[in-house]
């Protein structure tokens, strides 16, 4: 391929010796760095009977967490029984970046594009909620290495230093040059940055899990993991979930599954899983981290459509490691969701030489885990809700790789659900409305692939949106975080 008239990221590619990347790459476990540690959790038992409880909440990740600790904060009293497939945050909430936003719309522009008449409405919510979730941890003692130092993001295109530069009208973010922006973090492809200081914090993904699920058991929940829900059943004023060796009867149930199929048909067809992937460094050595700064703890993603994440973090030992992820964002014919997907080896050498790209000063750096996993994605790019069964069923999803603190306030969303009651959230157009479905396949493949090859075409034109995009965007298809 060409080097020329290609953006940086494509020029890292072209540039890289495939020799240094295989070599870097070749002792990386395939599986989640926050998951690989002595420190999991002892497994939950299984359920191996028939119980009855007030709420049931399906689901043991985030969304699911949360919901049933919320559900005893506001009425201790509450029976809670909290059912989980496999492990506690075993899913997208132990493979994530562990960045914790207070967009609950995946960004500004997105909202505006959705709920422009909501979107200040939504932007407040979501600093509450980031508010609140941080009052959380640190009231229950929570060991989720919670820090709020904001995210950096940085253009590495010249197209990109305007958009740096309109915001710097933003509440709290602080505009830097180029040279400001590698006293932060020191990267010869960083032209400017902009730190939001406010609105991001980071936490350990595995340990906001693991620590919700101490919380909730010591409010009273009772978990059972290795505990699949095969079917919900109307029984009267009841629900009842089948599981293959009991079941669970319950007046309300809270459905937290996110990307694996919905109990209920009526939402499969607004969620896809589409396969995010990241590496994580072996630890720097003093060297490599003085070259490279990056001593606020501070989350960095760049401004391409097709963007990448990256975040520091202090492994057991106190060695500094870096997290670098994103960039693809693969879809599979059929839409499952399957383990051999977490594996990407052609997307391990992209992240690889993009990461060796970027910060050169660290060629000699190696790679300890590489892994990815599914992201319950929907057409607008933010959650979804929905109430059934006369009001007995709540169900979210559709977070779309944003909801490490969204799913907080889609757990208050689904309680204020089924309570009855009319609220502020209960009346968010954000909450009755549904997203565009996606057309089954083949129609669904060809779309995701059309919509990212044009989008790659974007961020090669300096991130001008062709006709189709421009029409995605119109229909409410469209993504510009």
């Amino acid at each position: 391929m060409a080097i020329t008239n290609l953006i940086s990221f494509d020029r890292h590619e072209a540039q890289a010796s495939r020799a240094h990347i295989a070599a870097s790459l070749a002792g990386a476990k395939h599986t989640s760095y926050w998951l690989d540690t002595d420190r999991r959790p002892a497994p939950k038992s299984a359920l191996h009977d028939g119980i009855d409880t007030d709420l049931l909440v399906v689901g043991g990740g985030y969304t699911g967490l949360w919901t049933a600790l919320q559900a005893k904060e506001r009425d201790p009293q509450r029976e809670v029984v909290l059912l989980e497939g496999q492990r506690i945050g075993w899913a997208a909430s132990g493979r994530n970046g562990g960045f914790c936003e207070a967009s609950l719309v995946h960004g500004e522009t997105n909202g505006e594009n959705h709920l422009p008449k909501e979107n200040a409405l939504l932007a407040r919510l979501g600093a509450q909620n980031l508010d609140e979730l941080q009052e959380t941890v640190e009231r229950y003692n929570m060991d989720v290495d919670f820090t709020r130092d904001g995210v950096l993001n940085v253009a590495t295109e010249a197209h990109q230093i305007e958009w740096v530069r309109g915001e710097a009208d933003a509440e709290g973010v602080e505009v830097l040059d180029a040279e400001g922006t590698r006293a932060v973090i020191n990267s010869p492809g960083f032209l400017a940055g902009a730190w939001d200081k406010e609105s991001s914090a980071l936490v350990h993904p595995a340990k906001l899990a693991w620590e919700l699920a101490r919380v909730c058991t010591e409010l009273g929940v009772k978990i059972y993991e290795h505990t699949q829900v095969a079917e919900l059943v109307e029984d009267g004023a009841t629900m009842r979930a089948l599981t293959a060796d009991g079941q669970v009867t319950a007046k309300h149930v809270a459905l937290a599954t996110n990307v694996f199929p919905s109990l209920l048909k009526r939402h499969r067809a607004h969620v896809i899983p589409v396969y995010d992937y990241a590496l994580m460094t072996q630890p720097l050595t003093e060297q490599q981290r003085a070259a490279i700064g990056w001593d606020p703890m501070v989350g960095l993603a760049d401004m391409n459509n097709r963007f990448h994440y990256a975040r520091p973090t202090i492994d057991e030992q106190g060695g500094f490691r870096i997290l670098y992820g994103g960039y693809d964002a693969v879809y599979h014919f059929g839409g499952k969701v399957r383990s051999s997907y977490d594996t990407n080896q052609e997307t391990f050498d992209k992240l690889a030489a993009h990461f060796f790209g970027s910060f050169p000063e660290l060629s000699d750096v190696k790679f300890s885990h590489a892994w990815g996993g599914a992201i319950d994605t929907c057409s607008r790019f933010f959650s979804f809700f929905d109430l059934t069964h006369g009001g007995k069923v709540a169900y979210c999803a559709g977070f779309t790789g944003l909801g490490v603190g969204a799913t907080r306030f889609g757990g208050k969303v689904m309680l204020d659900l089924l309570s009855g009651a009319t609220t502020q959230l209960t009346e968010l157009e954000l909450v009755r409305t549904k997203p565009i479905p996606f057309p089954p396949e083949p129609a669904a493949w060809v779309g995701v692939k059309l919509m990212t090859s044009h989008l790659v075409k974007a961020d090669r034109n300096e991130g001008k949106r062709s006709a189709f995009l421009k029409l995605m965007d119109k229909i409410g298809m469209g993504f510009d975080s």
